[in-house]
């Protein structure tokens, strides 16, 4: 299977993907170690990490969102709302971030889409149990209602949304 539908991990803070659990319609996860041949590829020369930022696309309509607006803008929002779950080193999460920005755009005014990077706010991460990303959670009146892990088709995200939509 091609690298590119696999979720990656953030090997500093989060458990092996053996302790993960999904759907056969996921697709697999694979652990990623520190010291895996893969990580030499997402470092540079001088042993800091590369980062790249799903937010590349042009005209982002997802907005980024931190440990510190994580309130106001999820937990205490009138709008539904749509979290994925990224880091910036990660291949999948671009593709993910993609589609995203595709549903914030059709879903504006009914939806609210944000972009978390979970290196960076690992708190946040953390408190929802995220193991692997790309991950995208989805929340109405505060609470979290859907979760999908992995990079999936366009339509399953939507699904997902329009279950939380008419619930």
């Amino acid at each position: 299977m091609a690298s590119s539908s696999m979720c990656c991990f953030s090997a500093a803070r989060l458990p092996s993907a053996r302790s993960i659990t999904s759907p056969s319609r996921l697709f697999p996860v694979t652990s990623f170690s520190p010291r895996s041949p893969l990580r030499s590829l997402v470092s540079s020369s001088s042993g800091s990490r590369l980062r790249f930022s799903p937010l590349c696309v042009r005209d982002p309509k997802a907005a980024q969102v931190t440990q510190s607006s994580w309130e106001n803008s999820v937990l205490k929002s009138e709008t539904p709302v749509l979290v994925e779950f990224y880091t910036s080193w990660c291949g999948p999460c671009r593709m993910v971030h993609r589609i995203i920005n595709e549903i914030a755009g059709d879903y504006a005014g009914k939806l609210n889409c944000y972009v978390l990077d979970a290196d960076s706010d690992s708190l946040v991460a953390e408190e929802y149990e995220i193991k692997a990303v790309p991950v995208v959670l989805l929340f109405k009146n505060g609470e979290k209602r859907e979760s999908i892990v992995g990079t999936m088709p366009k339509e399953f995200y939507i699904s997902a949304i329009e279950r939380v939509l008419n619930s």
